[in-house]
């Protein structure tokens, strides 16, 4: 244990680590060592590997920071040596920061400190060595915030409530009569740093440390603490990022963007994150530190001359005023942003990706804190991808791999209609933070939308002065954010566009009250619960509901797709029971049907009615008579799907629920019902009593239902194999699969066989004349997979329904799971929920030796999935390795399934 290297040191162009080292290093700390090692200009430091992470929680404290002692020490000294400055010095001391860094990029989910070393005597000593006490002191009023907030918790006690030492930041401006923090006095910072230190001993009973060590050990185990804090694992959870992964810890030399104003900090992406245009964007402040940006405190400026032109016009400020309130940092100071937008070209260059770049400005002098892969929404992905691969930066392949299957989701959905959007009522406009089209009611409160969402089914608005961290699971929930604080890099914005998220942020104008639950804006109040809409693309938000419309998905999606379609293996097909959705799958390049629910067909329009006489008939007879009149109905039906499709495959699955689906449990309904059909009340409620079971998803139903009554299965095959022929008819190519549902046994499946063959025959001699189709069946029955061999015996298809195969397996019922789901995934019992993502361990084994068991026996044997996991990459990957032949989802998914089924094939693992 005490031989491992726990420590690597970076600076003056060298380091110990490089950026292949993600796993142990961090993103942050690989970066780091990568930047120094090709020249770039990176304060110095070193990085507290992730496996430390892994120890603090296994060890303890304690045990962590004696393990860490003697490297962190040596690593102190090489900063000392590269800066001519000493942790701790009385007239030379070296300040620090402490950042998180996982190996993937989880922004605002963890918690960093500046500043840290400071303290009453280092004050002194950096006031003294540069002349500018009012820096000194603004640096230590930060530090004993931030490390007030990280360490010691000191947070908001409710959450009406705002952060405590931000009260006392706004008590201390009314007191001056100023508005902004850098118009505060060095005696106006020095009596704050002693109401922050007062403020720390009322809460915690402690007084706020003075040693440096102490502060540095309190940091890092306040940064690896904050890997199991609630929103990092919420983060997560979202991202499908394990937590045993860990946290790296990076601490460097403090550089100071807050030294006066020939000092700056920013955040910048050398493409858009939000629409993905090859544009070097950004934002910095004067006389800042890099928490300033991203908190959205101060709304910051744009670095580049363009950006900041584009700023005046969403805000509606003239070109004057601009240039005098609010320049560019191209502007205000060229030659540093000549050498940033080399830099940021060489980084994107470097690492073929869009680049998220932290820098400070000391006195002059461009200093880079951090590059990361920028996270960019959906359509920001798919522009980039195809960009560079015209660039020539990457090839197909790569841009390809670029593209989470997962965030194409958010191209999916609606945009607001033009027509609707003329009309619509402007309150007010901020900046387009994260595109997309949101409305919905508002709410101030993060746990609020979670309510909401909870109660009503309905997203709500969230509307934030400015959002932190703690309010993630809120902005999940939420359909929109809307902040009248922060940029566009603010965490609000950041966070919304890695969730694909609508926002609109810096929204000045409007006056929020918390206590009051409204917003005064522009003469309108509006109250919690009141509707509004928001444009992330422009940044307008519009009174009230605005409609909506499909999304375009033209240009580079449709280039994405053509090549995931080239590199793909597995096939993909939609889950459609109509011609709309077949449609609709069709445009987004589903290659057939995989299921189609002939029962979802019954509930449309009058069909009901004929239903429900063939339940409640006393014999065959009177149920022949009624499914009579259904056959015209389902032969109409599959002649849409077939046009549609084009030849493609679309399989049909008979008839599957059990009956009492079909017919009212309530007596008023009951009684209707009677009155409609002319029978008396007691017949019905008879009849519903019948048919009750105490299991239905076990119980009469699939198969079942059609080897105890081979009429329904007589009827539904007539009116596949009539359609299938009047389409062939009319000149369109048709490809029938005919599915047998719920079979336990290959004899189920035999006699079901029979029939449609028997029917089909009838129909062929009937018109003279044949088509080809397959006769299959769904595998949802765990004896199915495992006697698979036998049932390929009759079977020409296999298709897992994994949504009953997954309830039969597991023993968990999918209405049910959610009472003890949550606290499953909590305790680790399970990874994940499996009904969402396939269980591979359990479900995925029954489902590869049922492919092996069933080809054993009938070599091409097609086998495809149709569950709702069809639609879910991780299990899309999975199938693809368990050599099915397609997966089918719904049409929305399509997209997703196509990506993830190339991902599969190219990674290949």
């Amino acid at each position: 244990m005490a031989d491992v290297k726990r420590v690597y040191t970076f600076g003056n162009k060298a380091a110990e680590g490089n950026g292949k080292m993600r796993e142990l290093l961090g993103g942050k700390g690989a970066n780091l060592a990568e930047m120094n090692l090709i020249g770039i200009p990176v304060p110095p430091g070193f990085t507290i590997t992730t496996e430390v992470c892994t120890e603090y929680y296994a060890h303890g404290k304690d045990k962590v920071i004696e393990l860490l002692r003697p490297e962190v020490e040596r690593a102190v000294k090489h900063i000392e040596q590269l800066t001519n400055m000493r942790f701790g010095d009385k007239t030379m001391p070296l300040l620090v920061s402490v950042r998180s860094g996982a190996r993937a990029s989880m922004p605002g989910m963890m918690d960093t400190i500046l500043n840290l070393g400071m303290n009453d005597v280092a004050v002194e000593a950096v006031a003294k060595r540069t002349g500018n006490p009012r820096f000194a002191w603004d640096s230590y009023r930060r530090f004993v915030q931030m490390y007030g907030d990280v360490v010691l918790g000191m947070k908001p006690q409710t959450k009406e409530d705002h952060d405590p030492f931000e009260v006392l930041i706004e008590e201390q401006k009314a007191k001056r009569g100023v508005k902004q923090d850098t118009e505060l006095t060095t005696d106006d910072l020095k009596e704050l740093v002693a109401a922050f230190k007062a403020a720390v001993k009322k809460q915690t009973g402690e007084d706020f440390p003075a040693d440096p060590w102490d502060q540095l050990w309190g940091a890092v185990c306040a940064v690896f603490g904050s890997w199991m804090n609630e929103r990092a694992i919420l983060y997560r959870k979202l991202n499908n990022i394990p937590a045993e992964w860990g946290t790296a810890v990076s601490v460097q030399a403090m550089v100071f963007g807050n030294m006066g104003e020939n000092s700056a900090t920013g955040v910048a992406f050398s493409r858009d994150a939000a629409t993905g245009e090859n544009i070097f964007n950004g934002e910095y402040l004067i006389n800042a530190q890099g928490e300033d940006v991203v908190a959205g405190i101060r709304t910051p400026q744009q670095i580049t001359v363009e950006g900041s032109k584009r700023w005046a016009k969403a805000q509606n400020i003239s070109e004057e005023e601009r240039r005098a309130k609010y320049p560019s940092l191209e502007e205000v100071m060229p030659a540093v942003y000549k050498e940033l937008d080399e830099i940021q070209h060489h980084l994107e260059k470097y690492f073929t990706d869009m680049q998220d770049i932290e820098f400070t400005i000391q006195d002059g002098k461009l200093w880079m804190l951090q590059c990361r892969n920028g996270k960019r929404t959906g359509a920001a992905m798919v522009k980039i991808a195809m960009d560079m691969l015209r660039e020539g930066l990457i090839d197909e392949k790569t841009a390809v791999l670029r593209c989470e299957p997962a965030k194409l989701d958010e191209l999916l959905h609606p945009v607001f209609d033009k027509t609707a959007i003329k009309h619509a009522e402007v309150i007010v406009k901020g900046l387009p933070a994260s595109p997309g089209a949101a409305t919905g009611p508002v709410v101030f409160f993060a746990d609020d939308a979670e309510k909401v969402l909870a109660k009503t089914g309905q997203k709500a608005v969230l509307v934030r002065i400015e959002t932190s961290p703690e309010d993630l699971k809120g902005m999940l929930d939420a359909a929109g954010i809307l902040t009248a604080r922060g940029g566009m890099t603010s965490h609000a914005a950041v966070v919304a566009r890695g969730m694909g998220k609508c926002c609109v942020s810096g929204a000045g104008e409007l006056k929020i009250d918390y206590k009051a639950r409204t917003i005064e804006v522009n003469g309108y109040t509006i109250k919690e619960g009141d509707w509004i809409s928001l444009n992330g693309s422009t940044g307008e938000v519009y009174l009230g509901q605005v409609a909506t419309r499909d999304a375009d998905l033209s240009g580079d999606f449709g280039k994405l797709m053509e090549l995931a379609g080239k590199y793909s293996v597995l096939k993909v097909r939609a889950n459609a029971d109509s011609p709309k959705d077949a449609e609709q799958a069709f445009a987004f390049g589903a290659e057939g049907i995989g299921l189609c629910r002939t029962e979802h067909m019954f509930f449309e329009g009058d069909r009901i009615k004929a239903v429900r006489e063939m339940i409640l008939a006393d014999d065959e007879a009177g149920r022949r008579v009624a499914l009579a009149k259904l056959l015209p109905i389902q032969r109409g039906d599959f002649e849409g799907l077939f046009k549609v499709m084009k030849g493609y495959p679309v399989t049909v699955r008979l008839l599957d629920p059990p009956l009492h689906e079909f017919v009212p449990h309530f007596e008023k309904e009951q009684r209707e019902l009677a009155k409609e059909m002319g029978v008396p009340f007691e017949k019905i409620a008879a009849k519903v009593e019948e048919l009750s079971e105490v299991n239905p998803m076990l119980g009469h139903r699939g198969c079942r239902l059609g080897n105890t009554y081979p009429e329904i299965t007589e009827m539904q095959t007539r009116a596949i194999i009539e359609a299938a022929m009047n389409v062939r008819a009319a000149g369109i190519p048709v490809h029938v699969e005919i599915m047998v549902p719920l079979v336990g046994n290959h004899t189920e499946l035999r006699y079901q066989k029979n029939i449609i063959d028997r029917t089909a025959d009838e129909v062929f001699a009937e018109r003279n004349d044949k088509i080809d189709y397959m006769v299959g069946t769904m595998i949802e029955v765990p004896r199915a997979a495992v006697t698979a061999n036998q049932i390929a015996e009759v079977a020409e298809f296999f298709s897992f329904g994994t949504n009953d195969l997954t309830q039969m397996t597991l023993g968990f019922s999918r209405d049910d799971i959610a009472k003890f789901l949550p606290v499953y995934l909590e305790k680790g019992i399970l990874k994940n929920d499996p009904f969402q993502i396939l269980d591979r361990n359990g479900v995925g084994q029954l489902v590869r030796e049922a492919v092996l068991k069933g080809r054993s026996t009938r070599l091409q044997l097609k086998c495809g999935i149709c569950g709702e996991h069809g639609g879910e990459p991780s299990s899309v990957e999975f199938c693809h390795y368990a050599g099915l032949n397609y997966v089918s989802c719904s049409p929305f998914r399509v997209p997703i399934a196509r990506l993830a089924a190339a991902h599969a094939a190219l990674t290949g693992k």
